[in-house]
């Protein structure tokens, strides 16, 4: 009895609200600015923007030096009393190569799934993002949501699925198939995953994003055997045949002779490329041109050739 009574008499508010201002309650939950030391702050798992120590790492070092870090990074607490990043990654590499021991930081409560989120969608837009990249992002975010939404109870099962694709793609301007496909890529060995990188950065060999989703299906001994024929054959799957091949995949019809047979097949438009050695082409090339200018020399030796032997004709008429 003498219990319900003090259950009575407690209030049913916040003291602290009663007796503070709004101001007062809205700094409490306004977000501030520290200095966090850069040894305390690890980077996100699985992180999958690469941090690339490149041109344009120099220009954020060069811009750090002037200006110093003008937006802060943002990070989450650790129970062991370090943060993990979210957003921020290149401005943390190139502080610290410039041995800058501290970092502006915006520190935030967050769960695993909005902490994925966050770090997804603030780097998802940087100008340049390879394949793989966008892969491998939009694969943990598709997961985050679709955890948050088992845990709302709001959907259950395909339809969870398929929505949380379609809100991948509305949020940042794609199809859900365009975002279907880019999550099947990171189902691709790191080799074939390479080439698809490779269309991005004008390498060879390169295999385009539809062929290589289809290709995705195979399983990883066949996509090693694909690696190799690629070798073999110095060709790519094109979509028509990427699409074969998942068709004898998934009825056991697939063997490597099968897939070097079709790897063989001459292909739409296909341009074939002539290859001469170096050691061949230095029996008729100065010492003088470099590597790098062989190219242009040789084909300005077709030219004049080619020329030389349009006159010759006309003189023999």
């Amino acid at each position: 009895m003498e219990e319900k009574e003090q259950n009575l008499l407690k209030p049913t508010f916040n003291l602290d609200d009663f007796f503070t201002t709004q101001e007062q309650r809205d700094e409490k939950t306004k977000e501030k600015v520290e200095e966090i030391d850069i040894s305390l702050i690890d980077n996100f798992p699985k992180h999958p923007f690469k941090v690339l120590e490149n041109e344009d790492l120099e220009k954020l070092k060069n811009s750090i030096v002037e200006h110093g870090v003008l937006e802060p990074i943002l990070v989450r607490p650790k129970e062991n009393g370090r943060f993990e990043i979210i957003s921020g990654h290149r401005r943390k590499r190139a502080s610290e190569l410039l041995g800058i021991s501290t970092i502006k930081s915006i520190v935030k409560n967050l769960d695993d799934d909005t902490a994925i989120i966050n770090m997804v969608d603030s780097n998802i837009h940087r100008e340049k993002i390879l394949p793989s990249e966008k892969a491998f992002a939009y694969k943990m975010k598709y997961e985050a949501l679709k955890h948050q939404g088992k845990k709302s109870y709001l959907t259950s099962g395909p339809l969870d699925q398929k929505l949380s694709a379609e809100q991948i793609g509305t949020e940042h301007g794609e199809s859900e198939k365009t975002v279907r496909r880019y999550i099947r890529l990171t189902h691709l060995i790191p080799e074939l995953l390479e080439m698809v990188d490779n269309s991005e950065l004008d390498k060879v060999p390169t295999i385009s994003k539809r062929p290589a989703a289809e290709l995705s299906y195979l399983k990883e001994n066949e996509q090693k055997w694909l690696l190799n024929s690629i070798g073999y054959s110095d060709a790519t799957p094109s979509l028509a045949q990427a699409i074969k091949l998942k068709k004898l995949s998934q009825t056991n019809k697939l063997t490597e002779d099968v897939m070097d047979d079709i790897l063989s097949e001459q292909k739409a438009n296909q341009i074939y490329k002539v290859r001469i050695s170096e050691d061949k082409l230095r029996n008729y090339i100065p010492k003088n041109v470099k590597v790098d200018d062989m190219e242009g020399f040789v084909l300005k030796a077709v030219e004049y050739y080619s020329k030389h032997l349009k006159s010759r004709d006309r003189d023999s008429r």
